[in-house]
Formats: C-alpha cells, sequence, structure tokens
C-alpha cells in the first residue's frame, strides 16, 4: 500500500519532470541550430553553402531541415536525401507555460512517431534571430520513452526504500507499542488480581504515551477495587451466615412470643404486642440485608409493555387494591406500551408503592383521605412514571441519604435497601428514579428513555 501510494505521488512529479525533459531537449535543438547559424554567417556566400557543411550541420541537429530567419530574410537548409513525412506539428518552444509544456509532452508520447516536429525558438545570445528545426519525432518520443523507463525505475527504488523506511518507523513508533498495550489488555483480562501486570508506561510523551498512563492507571484503580470487593465480599459472606443464624434465632423467639401472647396475665397483654412488633422488625431487617447480599447485576431483558397492566399488577402485589382505608388511583394511559424488562420495572413499582402504602399506613389518622396515585408525563426525551402519594412524607434525614445503603430509608427500623435495588433496576434499564418535592407526601419519579415507545 506504501509502495503504490508512492508510485501515484511520483506520477504527479512525472508530468511536470517529462515535459521539462522534453522542452530541454527541444532546447539544444534550438541551441545547435544557434550554432549553425553562426557557422553560416562566416560562408562567403550564405546563398551558396556546402553540401558537405549542410550535411554536418544538419545532422548535429538531428534535423532534416533548417530555417535562420532574421532581419526579414530566411535561409533555408535541408538534406534533399531525407523524404518529408506529411505530418507536421510545431512545438514553439517562446510559449513557456507549465500546462503547455505538459500538454506537448503527453502529447507526443501518446499520439508521436512518424511525423515532422517543427521546432520554433530563439538561440541564446541571438535575440534577433528566429530558428527553425524541422526533424523527426522518433528521435525525440524514443528519448523520452527511455526517460520515462528511467524515470520507472528510479521510482520503484525510491518507493521500495521509502516503504522500508516508513515501515521500520511505523513498527518502531506504532505497531510495537500497541501490540504492547494489546497484549498487557489481554495478560491483565486473564488475571487482574495479579500486580505484576499492570502495565509499566514507557514514559513517552505523544497520544501512546498518554493511552499507557491512562491504562496502567486504570488497571491500578481495578487491581486495587478489586482487592477491596473481595475484602468486602468476605466480609459479606460473614455478615450474612450470622444474619442467618440471627434470623432463625429470632424466628423462633417470634414463635415464644406468639405464645406469651396468648397469656392472660395483663402486663404480659401490654407488652406482648410491642415484642412481636420489635421482633417483626428484627426480622424484616435480617431479610431485607440477605435479600440486597443476594441482589445480582441481572442484563435487562427490554418487551413491549402495557404501562396500565404493569402498574395495575404492581398495585395487586403491593396490597393496594382493596384496602379498606388508602385509596389507588391509576392514570396510566391505555395505550401507553414501553420497551423496557417488566420484571425489573415491574419490581421498582412494587417497592414504590408498597413504602407509599407502609407510610400512609404508620401515620394512621394523621392522613386525611390517603390516596396512592400514579401519573404519566410523557416529554422529549423521558417518559416519567410519578408514583405519588399525600402521607407524612420523608424525614430530612431520608432525603439526605436517599439511594444510599442502610441510610436513606425513611422508616423506624428501616434499611433503605428497597430505595437502593429500584434506584439500580431502573438505571440497567437506561433510566434514571429520582425524588420529586411536591411539597405535601412523598413523590418518586421513574424516567425511562422516549425512544422505547412503542
Amino acid at each position: 500500500m506504501i509502495v503504490v501510494t508512492i508510485l501515484a505521488v511520483e506520477v504527479l512529479i512525472y508530468l511536470p519532470s517529462v515535459a521539462n525533459f522534453r522542452a530541454s531537449w527541444l532546447d539544444d535543438r534550438i541551441r545547435v541550430g544557434g550554432v549553425a547559424a553562426r557557422v553560416i554567417d562566416v560562408v562567403p556566400d550564405v546563398m551558396k553553402v556546402p553540401a558537405e557543411l549542410s550535411e554536418s550541420l544538419l545532422r548535429s541537429a538531428g534535423a532534416v531541415a533548417l530555417v535562420i530567419r532574421r532581419e526579414g530574410r530566411s535561409q533555408l537548409i535541408e538534406r534533399p536525401d531525407v523524404p518529408m513525412p506529411k505530418a507536421v506539428v510545431t512545438a514553439d518552444m517562446r510559449v513557456r507555460d507549465p500546462m503547455s509544456l505538459i500538454a506537448g509532452a503527453v502529447e507526443e508520447l501518446i499520439g508521436g512517431g512518424e511525423r515532422v516536429v517543427r521546432v520554433v525558438g530563439t538561440p541564446p545570445g541571438a535575440e534577433d534571430t528566429l530558428i527553425e528545426v524541422l526533424m523527426n519525432d522518433n528521435i525525440l518520443r524514443a528519448d523520452m520513452f527511455v526517460y520515462s523507463r528511467n524515470i520507472f525505475i528510479l521510482s520503484l527504488i525510491v518507493a521500495a526504500f521509502t516503504s522500508v523506511a516508513i515501515y521500520m518507523a511505523l513498527d518502531r513508533l506504532l505497531v510495537r507499542p500497541f501490540g504492547r498495550i494489546t497484549a498487557n489488555m489481554i495478560a491483565f483480562r486473564e488475571t487482574p488480581e495479579n500486580a505484576g501486570r499492570i502495565i509499566v508506561p514507557s514514559g513517552r510523551r505523544d497520544e501512546i504515551g498518554i493511552a499507557e498512563r491512562e491504562l496502567a492507571a486504570l488497571e491500578t484503580d481495578l487491581f486495587e477495587m478489586l482487592h477491596q470487593r473481595k475484602h468486602l465480599a468476605d466480609l459479606g459472606l460473614a455478615v450474612a451466615k450470622i444474619n442467618h443464624d440471627l434470623r432463625n434465632t429470632l424466628g423462633a423467639a417470634q414463635l415464644l412470643s406468639d405464645q406469651v401472647a396468648t397469656l392472660e396475665d395483663p402486663k404480659v397483654q401490654r407488652l406482648a404486642p410491642r415484642l412481636v412488633q420489635t421482633l417483626d422488625r428484627a426480622i424484616g431487617f435480617a431479610q431485607s440485608v440477605l435479600d440486597y447480599g443476594r441482589q445480582s447485576a441481572t442484563v435487562p431483558k427490554p418487551q413491549p409493555v402495557d404501562v396500565r397492566a404493569l402498574v395495575i399488577e404492581s398495585a395487586a402485589q403491593a396490597a393496594l387494591f382493596g384496602h379498606p382505608t388508602i385509596a389507588f388511583e391509576n392514570q396510566v394511559p391505555d395505550d401507553l406500551i414501553l420497551k423496557v424488562d417488566p420484571e425489573q420495572i415491574g419490581r421498582v413499582a412494587v417497592n414504590l408503592l408498597k413504602n407509599a402504602r407502609e407510610a400512609i399506613e404508620s401515620a394512621g389518622d394523621a392522613v386525611n383521605d390517603p390516596k396512592i396515585a400514579v401519573r404519566i408525563h410523557e416529554q422529549k426525551d423521558w417518559v416519567t412514571i410519578e408514583i405519588a402519594d399525600n402521607g407524612p412524607g420523608l424525614p430530612p434525614r431520608a432525603r439526605e441519604n436517599l439511594f444510599q445503603a442502610f441510610q436513606g430509608s425513611g422508616r423506624s427500623g428501616g434499611t433503605g435497601l428497597g430505595l437502593v435495588i429500584a434506584n439500580e433496576l431502573t438505571e440497567v434499564n437506561g433510566g434514571r428514579l429520582r425524588y420529586v418535592d411536591t411539597g405535601q407526601g412523598t413523590c418518586f419519579a421513574i424516567d425511562l428513555p422516549a425512544a422505547n415507545l412503542v
């Protein structure tokens, strides 16, 4: 490819070069014609130039005829033994613009042969003399082909040496460094826990050096993250085992508390509900931690989903249908179809609806006409599903730590893990989960890409 490119460039250089060769070749004939004119000047009778002298002058100019014009007079010298071809072309060497010279050279190479070229020009040092040299163009054409062949061979040699030099330079400056980076990426991917696989930057100051340094920083961060994740995984496994045993213990305690609650002792009847409620919270906490620990990133499987039907199913799972005190409004249009993972987005909706129900239930009679509503807002880039209630709202601490594990719960004793999982599931579907401050109650918005509309 490099050789072909260099030869293509050589073609552009060749045309002016061969045009210059032709012009120089014809200038030499004009120059020889000027010498002939000075020789004739010394002949006593210019009208009777000796045949031998004429033959010698014409042979030195490579011409079949020579015309010398000056001071209104013309002198013709010709070779009577050489027949004149019928085809005659004129090459006026007084016209020196590049395009004319290139056009003349190309025309000679393509259409020349077996014709007479009439070369017109002024020899150096004799501006008052006009020389016309008539010659067979076979000689000029043959010399031009020889010149072209030499240029082609020279171009091949230059292209070969240049290609080798460019290849060696590219191999050293680009191919080998990129090969080193690629090999390192493959090796690091195989054993990312091995610190010896982290690439060592070469110290170059160009883009490849920047890529090496950035790759080294990325691999270092990944190495540290993997070790930290391993430590956290080991710690989480231990916590999960402790949590599992604790949950079993709490379950046994709950059974005992249920039995205690059946006793008729007034003190027991007064304290038993608190004990049961406390145990329920502890068991719920342990269960939510176990669920969060089992939560793994699953690639979504998008498919066209009837959003209204999805909301209805989610509300049923959140125990909102037939609720004795909470009114539920599904304001989603019947024709709204989104291409999402129904299971994952359904889990998000169930979590938010369940949180809203539990918040209103915990508030008791403090909420007048409790209601949970699901609304739709379509914008340019997003389709927003709003889940809002008129409950007590989120406390300030919960708002400041939304979507942070163990910190963003709005209920006493809650873990906040439900919102964390809901946020992750929304993000893997290309959307975002956000809290909307409406000044009353709680409102969460599920933003999904409008490009998913079907």
